[in-house]
């Protein structure tokens, strides 16, 4: 049973709407497995047939998604691309193309605000509403109910498929209008890739100094349980300086601007080990040269990254 499938039943599975997910990839098939668990009315609908066939028996297999619109009350949307995502909603054998006003289609597909904005118009002009959905856990997460889901989309939208996505997710944040679910998720996805490259780099480093790359991988991950990771300092809700005269701000000024002479003296001394070592590290001497701005501190320079 998905770990958060007592969700649907605690709350009556008849009141999750008849849904749809159009696109049984990675995500599309772990959200269409968790729906099932749950109880809910699903219709699926793939291009491969041995994507639709371990839900013949157990889901309404559809041949387009105008026949899953058909049916289903929320269309979920997990395709690949923007060009799929376009082709599902407003294309010939669309969504859109079922004519059935009133319904909601559920992007779940990481495309550009562009496309979200563009299909969102074509939508309301039939009376369809539109969510979109960026997100984050993979697809564990998906087959398990354990979504983090960042939705953009009216108040009415969000709270017409909300019933899906407490079936979906463990967290569901409403971010803002059309497109914030995906920009959210966007900015997710910079810290994400952000920090696998300075994971990569620190490997660099320690393979050169000889220290052993799974013990070195058993110290983050050890020490980050008590320090936290790359989210540890998004605790504000602007990213500008901390100003002396903010009451708000005159806190958090002595803690951050020790962190911060920390943060240089660390950095300067893995960049000297470097050097010695002749070892590259670009991404040290970037986050070296905007410590003072990831600190939230005043930076005297106007660009950090210029030489």
């Amino acid at each position: 049973m998905a770990a958060n499938s007592h969700a649907a039943s605690e709350a009556d599975a008849r009141t999750v709407p008849p849904t749809g997910v159009v696109g049984l990839g990675d995500i599309g098939r772990g959200v269409a497995g968790t729906l099932l668990e749950a109880g809910v009315d699903l219709t699926v609908c793939d291009l491969r047939s041995e994507a639709t066939e371990p839900f013949s028996e157990s889901a309404r297999v559809a041949n387009s998604p105008a026949e899953v619109a058909a049916h289903c009350d929320v269309v979920l949307v997990a395709v690949v691309n923007d060009a799929q995502v376009r082709s599902v909603i407003t294309g010939p054998d669309g969504v859109l193309s079922a004519g059935r006003a009133g319904i909601a289609v559920l992007v779940l597909s990481t495309v550009s605000i562009g496309t979200a904005m563009e299909v969102a118009n074509e939508a309301a002009k039939k009376d369809v509403l539109l969510v979109d959905c960026g997100v984050s856990g993979g697809p564990g997460a998906a087959a398990s109910g354990q979504l983090v889901c960042m939705v953009g989309g009216t108040a009415e939208a969000v709270d017409r498929v909300r019933p899906v996505l407490d079936v979906l997710g463990s967290l569901v944040l409403h971010m803002g209008p059309v497109g914030a679910g995906l920009s959210a998720k966007l900015a997710r996805n910079v810290v994400q890739y952000g920090s696998w490259l300075a994971a990569y780099e620190a490997q660099v480093l320690a393979e050169a100094a000889g220290i052993p790359l799974p013990l070195l991988a058993q110290a983050i991950q050890e020490s980050d349980k008590h320090i936290g990771g790359s989210s540890r300092l998004m605790f504000r809700e602007t990213v500008r300086p901390l100003r002396a005269d903010d009451p708000a701000d005159a806190g958090l000024i002595p803690p951050l601007t020790a962190g911060n002479q920390l943060a240089h003296k660390d950095l300067k001394a893995a960049l000297t080990l470097a050097e010695q070592l002749g070892v590259d590290m670009p991404l040290a001497r970037l986050t070296e040269a905007y410590a003072d701005r990831i600190f939230y501190l005043p930076d005297e320079s106007s660009d950090p990254s210029s030489p």
